[in-house]
């Protein structure tokens, strides 16, 4: 083409550059938005809407983030940004869990033997410092991904008027009596000396030595066996009988007082070479297995008598080596999935084993100290770590003839979800909420049923969570939290439980925090004069317990969304990991229901764990691990925003080097579409609204189509937000941008826009189209693509407002819905995908000949009856939609060559394809037989070259 023509032509000019060059632009965007002060202005317009609270389950103050906290944090600005872009005042608070062992672990390790002499003033001073460094850093990498939010005035669980805000909850729960001192068995943790609360449990597969193990009846034992048993009669006494037990924690046999049969099941007797063995007679193969792998053989079982466990209820047996008795009760627990239909039971070391216990009067016993060890009174084994007790205790009762068989057993067991490490349960005296006391476990079970659940099923999971948890043990045995504020009598050891009290601490909290727990003493403490309720006395003692971490983060319900004027109570929604049914949903429920009888949310929405390319989960060990600074660094943020849009977070959510190049070449094309959208309104800023715009009814009919799929794709995308289905948002984008534009509409409109008069009705309409085209993409695609759409709409011709996250969602118009004009199209488009075919097909047939534009080429369509009736009306816009310099639509009936390409997709459908006639104009590249007709430009058509006339006149 010449440089004249080259001059003549429409050609697109925009300074928005190709390469997104992201790691570089974006940290430029954000300083800006910072500068202008987005976020407040976002508030100011917006301060008259209804307000939606998508409250922030604050991520822990430890370490850099991570692709989880990515995927959390990146959703929730998603939800957030659409929300306000739907019409809602969308205010989000973030929030950071500053207390716990994590942190308080960190500390230990940097003062090293220190950590037992250290004052705990200091030590707290120390863990607020490693959780404010952490802050800063979480905050950054917050921000550095795109989200909005009020990063100068988080909530913090470590801020005064929070920690007073927690003491003060406690004090409502002590108002309705629910909140006791218990000896209970809780899970410890031995390494870090701790109670652990349900939520810090993780179940790990683990194959240990289980064991069967006698405990003998005794000769005046059996002698009340066989009186209150007629069955048994003459059958125990003087026989050496044994009840047959199974366990696969023989550390906590020393703390065995009962032995647990199922009330309606039937037991047997059985002669055993020269004893007699008590036990259910279905495991008696198994168990004749076992006495063969730990003697060599078997001595046979003989069923001599039999009776149901109901009828020994109340007798006794002896322990298998310590010189007392087992109580025989029963228990609706037992079962006959493993062991010998007879439960061994511990009260200090059991859920099951403490209310069975509790029922008969029995000891809560637990012989084991804060490390993990057995005390002193237990001979044999004292001061051995309870797990290293296990091959010990075999052995020894194996030399007592105590034991009758081993075998390895693979089972769940509880682990400290941090540390990974084997907890215990064991009994110890603890702080508790009563699940019963008041109605908390009925009330959260019916409010579980007001909410909506995002995946319904996190519905039954959190109900059955509830409905058969245990008390929830609020105490734990370390330094960096909110205390427990409670005052012990030192005269009559009276635990002074006074929400007034409480109160009139929590008033000191809001002032200096809760180090003055640990700074001051009890009196200065106390309102002035108090006195011990129980015995009149006034010295006391300051219960050295915190309050668990769940308790801390529940309980921000109160502190946060209620005190805050900017948020309104309950939150709309809930967004973390599906762990969190256990965890913060678990503990924000009964917070709010223990106090104001009503579930913190209305919305709980859950997204499961990222993993790697093969579906394994990411750890530094397995270096699978991807750090999202790295990514950032070559990608930018936009593209890990892209990646949590872009699948289904429900599930577990795959990442890779693989998918994140997958996602930039999906980016890559949505900004080359808008870039070309861009190029071609260059000259938009001179465009009058009033006077150049095209109304639609007089635009031609492929722009009114594409409009008509736009407001198609506005219903689809809105609905998709307002459902949480990102990934549809992701799919819907990048389908209309690949297929609906690139492929087609823009393909098609290239001619118009490029050759037609600047000014001229086709033109305008086309201009018109476009940029009604990029508002609505910009609009849609800015909660996602947070960064690239503020990029397009700054080099947008006509860009209202300062940000496009100041703009609302599009609406759907009647006027733009054209479905008889997508119904009359549509088997034109499914044409257009067989003629395309079609001249691939010749252009391989032609081994190299005529390879290149289509426009070398014109088609003739041959269409059955059906077809041609439906392509007919449409035969003038074919050439220009099939993007060839000529198409004809041979007569009806007409049968096609035998060359043609005949159609598998469209029934009745043959193209013929053939080299154009005529001549290459030189502005429209078109072959056409009228080049040359016009003597002032022998190179174009007749067309363009009335068009360069007008443009150089």
């Amino acid at each position: 083409m010449t440089a004249d023509y080259k001059s003549l032509l429409n050609l697109p000019k925009t300074s928005f550059p190709m390469k997104g060059n992201l790691p570089v632009r974006e940290p430029e965007m954000l300083a800006s938005w910072e500068e202008a002060g987005l976020y407040e202005k976002l508030r100011a317009s917006a301060a008259d809407r209804e307000k939606y609270i998508l409250h922030d389950g604050p991520p822990y103050a430890n370490g850099n983030i991570h692709m989880g906290t990515v995927l959390n944090k990146v959703l929730k600005d998603i939800i957030v940004k659409s929300k306000q872009m739907s019409g809602f005042n969308a205010v989000y608070v973030p929030g950071w869990d500053c207390h716990g062992l994590p942190i308080e672990h960190q500390v230990d390790k940097k003062l090293g033997d220190r950590r037992f002499e250290i004052d705990p003033v200091e030590k707290r001073r120390m863990c607020r410092e490693y959780a404010e460094k952490f802050i800063d850093i979480q905050r950054g990498e917050f921000k550095r991904l795109g989200v909005f939010g009020d990063w100068e005035n988080p909530y913090l669980t470590m801020s005064y008027d929070y920690e007073a805000s927690t003491v003060r909850e406690l004090a409502r729960f002590m108002e309705n009596g629910s909140v006791y001192l218990g000896l209970k068995p809780v899970h410890w943790a031995p390494g870090l000396r701790t109670a652990l609360a349900e939520a810090e449990v993780e179940y790990e597969d683990v194959t240990t030595r289980s064991i069967y193990v006698r405990f003998p009846v005794a000769d005046d034992q059996a002698s009340e066996w066989e009186e209150k048993v007629p069955a048994l009669k003459g059958l125990l006494k003087g026989r050496n009988p044994s009840i047959l037990i199974w366990t696969t924690t023989p550390w906590t046999l020393p703390a065995n007082l009962a032995l647990a049969f199922h009330a309606g099941l039937e037991y047997g007797l059985y002669r055993h070479g020269d004893e007699i063995l008590i036990f259910h007679e279905y495991f008696q193969p198994h168990l004749a297995q076992i006495e063969e792998s730990e003697t060599g053989g078997s001595k046979g079982f003989e069923k001599i008598a039999s009776f149901k466990g109901g009828e020994i209820e109340g007798l006794k047996a002896r322990h298998a080596w310590i010189d007392r008795d087992s109580l025989i009760v029963t228990a609706d627990y037992v079962t006959l999935e493993q062991g010998t239909g007879v439960v061994h039971t511990a009260p200090g070391h059991g859920r099951d084993d403490y209310e069975t216990g509790l029922q008969h009067g029995l000891e809560v016993y637990s012989p084991v100290d804060d490390d993990g060890k057995f005390t002193e009174e237990i001979e044999h084994f004292a001061g051995q770590f309870v797990f290293d007790a296990d091959p010990h205790i075999i052995e020894f009762l194996r030399g007592s003839g105590g034991l009758f068989g081993v075998e390895d057993y693979e089972h769940p067991y509880p682990h400290d979800w941090r540390s990974h490490r084997p907890t215990i349960f064991r009994a110890t005296p603890q702080w508790f909420i009563s699940m019963d006391e008041g109605g908390l476990r009925q009330k959260s079970l019916d409010e579980i049923r007001k909410v909506r659940w995002i995946p319904p099923w996190g519905e039954e999971r959190i109900y059955g969570m509830i409905e058969n948890r245990p008390d929830w043990c609020i105490s734990r045995q370390r330094s960096w939290g909110v205390p427990i504020v409670v005052f012990h009598c030192t005269a009559c050891k009276h635990a002074v439980v006074d929400s007034k009290v409480v109160d009139h601490v929590a008033d000191q909290m809001e002032e200096r925090g809760a180090d003055i727990w640990f700074e001051k003493e009890a009196a200065e403490l106390l309102p002035p004069g108090f006195e011990c309720p129980s015995c009149g006395e006034n010295s006391f003692e300051k219960e050295m317990d915190i309050l668990d971490v769940w308790f801390d983060s529940g309980v921000s319900q109160a502190a946060v969304i209620e005190k805050r004027s900017d948020l309104t109570w309950p939150a709309d929604m809930y967004l973390e990991g599906s762990d969190q049914h256990r965890g913060w949903f678990h503990s924000s429920l009964l917070a709010a229901v223990g106090v104001r009888g009503a579930a913190p949310y209305r919305e709980v929405l859950t997204h499961g764990y990222v993993v790697d390319g093969r579906g394994k989960k990411m750890s530094k060990s397995l270096g699978n691990a991807m750090s999202p600074d790295d990514v950032i660094k070559k990608y930018g943020a936009e593209i890990l925003r892209l990646w949590v849009a872009g699948e289904n977070y429900r599930e577990d959510i795959r990442i890779s080097q693989e998918i994140l190049t997958r996602l930039a070449e999906a980016y890559r094309r949505v900004r080359n579409t808008c870039r070309f959208l861009l190029g071609n309104l260059h000259d938009y800023e001179d465009f009058d609204p009033g006077t150049d715009s095209v109304p639609l009814r007089e635009r031609p009919e492929i722009d009114r189509l594409i409009v008509s799929r736009l407001d198609c794709l506005i219903e689809r995308i809105k609905k998709a937000y307002a459902d949480y289905d990102f990934h549809l948002v992701y799919h819907a984008l990048n389908n209309f941008c690949a297929v609906d534009l690139s492929a087609f509409y823009l393909d098609v409109l290239k001619d118009r826009v490029y050759i037609a008069l600047p000014g001229g009705r086709d033109r305008m309409a086309g201009m018109t189209t476009m940029h009604e085209i990029l508002d609505v993409l910009l609009r849609l695609m800015a909660p996602i693509l947070t960064f690239t759409a503020e990029e397009v709409y700054r080099h947008t011709p006509m860009a209202h407002g300062e940000s496009i996250h100041l703009a609302a969602f599009p609406d759907t118009s009647a006027e733009r819905r054209d479905p008889a004009l997508e119904e009359k199209w549509e088997p034109l488009l499914r044409v257009r995908g067989e003629v395309l075919k079609a001249l691939e097909s010749t252009r391989q047939d032609q081994q190299g000949k005529g390879k290149g534009s289509s426009l070398n080429f014109q088609v003739r369509l041959f269409a059955g009856k059906g077809l041609f009736d439906k392509i007919s009306p449409l035969a003038d816009e074919m050439a220009d939609v099939f993007i060839v310099s000529g198409a004809s639509l041979a007569p009806e009936g007409e049968e096609p060559p035998s060359g043609a390409y005949r159609s598998e997709g469209v029934e009745g459908l043959a193209v013929e394809v053939s080299e154009a006639a005529g001549r290459k104009c030189a502005m429209s590249w078109k072959i056409s037989e009228d080049v040359g007709s016009d003597p002032r430009f022998s190179d174009l058509s007749a067309r363009c070259a009335r068009i360069a006339a007008e443009k150089i006149s």
